[in-house]
Parts: C-alpha cells; sequence; structure tokens
C-alpha cells in the first residue's frame, strides 16, 4: 500500500520537509517512489504538485493526517471526484 508523508529534511532544530509517496513499510528516511511536493513549518511555505498528488489518490493512496491538512488547505481534495472526496471524509476536516 502506498502513502503520502512527510520525509524529514533539513538541518538540526531547522526541519523542512519532502511530501512523498513511499511504501507503507517503509521508514521515514527511507525509500520514496516519487516526490509530490515540499513543506517548510518554520518559513510556513508549501508547493505541491498537485497532478501527481491526484495520480496517487486515485490509485489508492492514503495520506497522512498532516499531509491530508496541508492538501486541503491548498484545495486538492476540490479536484476529486464527488465520490472519491467522501473517501477521504471531508467532513471531519471541515472543523
Amino acid at each position: 500500500m502506498v502513502k503520502l508523508r512527510l520525509k524529514r529534511c533539513g538541518k538540526k532544530q531547522r526541519a523542512v520537509y519532502r511530501i512523498v509517496a513511499i511504501d507503507v513499510r517503509s521508514r521515514r528516511e527511507g525509500r520514496d517512489l516519487r516526490r509530490v511536493g515540499f513543506y517548510d513549518p518554520i518559513k510556513n511555505q508549501t508547493y505541491l504538485n498537485i497532478p501527481i498528488i491526484l495520480y496517487f489518490l486515485e490509485k489508492g493512496a492514503q495520506p497522512t493526517g498532516t499531509v491530508q491538512d496541508i492538501s486541503k488547505k491548498a484545495g486538492v481534495f476540490m479536484e476529486l471526484n464527488p465520490n472519491q472526496q467522501t473517501k477521504f471524509n471531508l467532513n471531519k476536516l471541515n472543523k
């Protein structure tokens, strides 16, 4: 199974994260299938490759909670089909 999750990069006390598609059994710093984005929590910058993220979501990839929040803020889930939106339980995120 494939997940969309964060992969830590950067220096000590200065973490930045890559958003990657990775096999569930891999470690956090393990080999990823594809880089799909970038997130810097200190500068609050985000870059998402939306077509690639949509491709993985349509193939059945599951985003982690943090990646799901980042993607929701960017409006990624609005581009999915309505029947696929319910799969990610968007009502829970609309708090």
